[in-house]
């Protein structure tokens, strides 16, 4: 399977998405994304272009309009239920780690859940920053700073 690394500018810094046959499989800041000896190139493409135009006026606006087929192939079939759940928080809102493992008929998982979220290959896109613990913020791969920064534009303070 071949795969497409491609730059993609925003006002919270460069991001690097990572595009399959099957769609978009990865996404992160530039120096996470950087661990590849390929460079990243612009998008090309019109789901490359939609994917840029959508994540840039999500970290400018808050306005939540993701539409590309997303490639989650690398996740374990529990992963996907709880990304899938993730993707179903309404933008503004959050879930706790519980809600979620309830959510997928997992109550005790809650501690699994935030492993899921944790590996989510897509952040922002799965907005696993809409997932908190049930005393506070919870953890984020991307730090807490971004967390709150990337509730915030969604109207969210935590």
């Amino acid at each position: 399977m071949t795969a497409d690394r491609v730059l993609i500018e925003t006002d919270f810094g460069p991001m690097v998405a990572l595009w399959t046959d099957a769609g978009l499989a990865s996404l992160s800041f530039s120096a996470a994304g950087a661990k590849s000896s390929r460079p990243a190139r612009a998008p090309s493409t019109g789901r490359e272009k939609a994917m840029a135009r959508q994540l840039q006026r999500f970290m400018k606006t808050g306005r939540w309009d993701f539409g590309v087929p997303l490639d989650l192939s690398a996740g374990t079939d529990f992963d996907r239920k709880v990304w899938r759940a993730m993707l179903r928080i309404p933008p503004g809102s959050v879930r706790t780690y519980g809600e979620i493992a309830r959510a997928i008929g997992r109550p005790r998982s809650s501690r699994a859940v935030g492993n899921a979220c944790g590996r989510n290959p897509v952040p922002v896109v799965i907005p696993c920053h809409r997932v908190v613990a049930a005393g506070g913020p919870g953890g984020f791969g991307l730090g807490l700073k971004m967390k709150r920064r990337l509730l915030e534009l969604e109207g969210v303070r935590v």
